[in-house]
């Protein structure tokens, strides 16, 4: 089954401990799909400016993922400037939305037919917009933001309402639903509409809460982090990218999805933007995902 992702594709400038980068190719769509592509046909949205490397495009083309709702416009494309003097934590240098603020995401029609969709971190209405566009999608996931949590709420809501799955960090489910013990919190956001709410932690892993069943999932044990730019969006494009690939949303495949996004997180981070995710493949996903069950057996 195919996976409709639909983000910001960004040239990101971005300063770790170990080093920095220039207009790196970034961008929620970007990560996710890089991560997904490895485990079903993935459709990408978004839109970059004349100033888009073509060897960016191209390197989304050779790995397999759909481009036909790339979007090229006049101008210049999304930027972001950031630095992590803290690696938990980046802080934001710059922001130039450029072609990226007029961005009205419009669905190939090829796309509308797919029953996977993953919503990244834009406005609730581009949001809107696109599930408006998919009425007969079977498994919708959104992420968000604090931003979006307090400027935007009423449209983030109506969001939350009509997705399937929620991903959202443990900072901002205590925003949104008001409570600081993340399980009653989730319970809180599962009343909004969702059926699954999955909870990053970070460094600490996900969890993935459900009214029958909750999972946790521990990182990969990745002992030179780079740059954690993006690792939400490959942890997400991961799942999803999974639970397309098996057409399922049962409790099982929902565990595993878990296991391989807490992986293409873990290829993300190891490197700046995509050097790692477009080098992973079906062995070293496998082995990093034995690695992670044998941790956690008992």
């Amino acid at each position: 089954m195919g996976l409709v992702i639909v983000g910001s594709v960004a040239l990101d400038s971005v300063k770790t401990p170990f080093g920095e980068v220039t207009d790196s190719l970034g961008g929620s769509a970007n990560y996710a799909a890089m991560a997904s592509k490895n485990f079903c046909d993935t459709n990408l949205v978004g839109v970059v400016g004349e100033d888009y490397p073509l060897d960016n495009i191209e390197l989304l083309k050779h790995n397999g993922v759909n481009i036909e709702g790339l979007e090229i416009k006049p101008g210049k494309t999304f930027r972001w400037k950031g630095v992590y003097n803290d690696l938990n934590r980046a802080t934001t240098l710059d922001t130039q939305l450029n072609v990226f603020a007029e961005f009205n995401p419009i669905l190939p029609k090829s796309y509308q037919a797919c029953k996977y969709l993953f919503l990244g971190n834009i406005h609730p209405s581009l949001q809107l917009s696109v599930l408006e566009q998919m009425p007969n999608v079977k498994v919708s996931a959104c992420d968000t933001m604090n931003f979006w949590i307090e400027r935007n709420r009423d449209e983030l809501m109506e969001v939350i309402k009509r997705v399937t799955i929620l991903f959202i960090n443990e900072d901002e489910i205590k925003m949104l639903t008001g409570e600081d013990n993340i399980f009653k919190a989730a319970d809180i956001a599962a009343e909004m509409g969702p059926t699954l709410i999955i909870v990053k932690r970070g460094e600490h892993g996900a969890l993935a809460i459900h009214k029958d069943y909750y999972f946790f999932t521990p990182i990969y044990p990745v002992k030179d982090v780079v740059d954690p730019t993006g690792a939400g969006d490959s942890f997400a494009g991961g799942f999803m990218g999974y639970i397309a690939g098996k057409d399922s949303f049962e409790e099982d495949v929902v565990k595993k999805a878990m296991v391989h996004g807490t992986v293409m997180a873990s290829f993300d981070v190891e490197a700046f933007s995509l050097e790692r995710l477009k080098d992973a493949n079906m062995a070293n996903i496998a082995y990093r995902k034995e690695e992670i069950r044998r941790s956690v057996w008992f």
